[in-house]
């Protein structure tokens, strides 16, 4: 059985995927994971939007000005969004229920790749934020964080060398700085 820290050692963000489509039980394991995710005092101010339609996707590939190329080419996209007047920590909710949801992608065999959208542009400048709510219906009081692109990966990653950690950003009891 893997554990959680072999898990963390073999994710990575995938970009590139193939044209397979993530099964129906592979999609409700990953939201299963968002969905258990913590949130501050259990609000849960998160909303996911699944997105599988390929004109659509390709529309949210083309929200910013570069790095969401990945949406355009995955089985899956879950945008993630929340209230802000649910909570005030909707932002750290949002971060964490994605993370949630990588972690389950990759221990399905999956890739996924965080696309950021909020505080983003497209090339003309409009927010992307704008871009997205306006693509898929999602009302104006609600932020779009991100998107999680998910699907079977076209490339392959090598674990990560935990020798080259960077043990030298920990401190312990007090902040030291480097050379003391």
């Amino acid at each position: 059985m893997e554990t959680l820290h072999d898990l963390l050692v073999r994710r990575h963000s995938i970009r590139r995927y193939t044209d397979e489509a993530v099964s129906a039980e592979d999609v409700k394991t990953i939201i299963e994971a968002a969905l258990l995710a913590p949130s501050s005092k259990s609000v849960r101010p998160w909303q996911f939007v699944l997105v599988d339609n390929k004109d659509d996707l390709m529309r949210l590939s083309e929200c910013k000005a570069a790095g969401a190329r990945p949406v355009a080419g995955c089985a899956l996209a879950v945008v993630v969004c929340a209230s802000p007047a649910k909570s005030d920590m909707y932002l750290e909710d949002m971060a964490i229920a994605t993370a949630y949801m990588q972690l389950q992608a990759t221990a399905l065999g999956l890739g996924a790749c965080w696309i950021q959208v909020r505080g983003r542009y497209a090339a003309d400048g409009e927010d992307a934020e704008n871009i997205v709510r306006e693509i898929l219906d999602i009302p104006d009081d609600v932020v779009v964080e991100c998107i999680l692109t998910v699907g079977h990966p076209d490339e392959v990653r090598r674990p990560v060398d935990t020798s080259k950690l960077l043990w030298e950003k920990v401190h312990a009891e007090k902040w030291q700085n480097p050379g003391e």
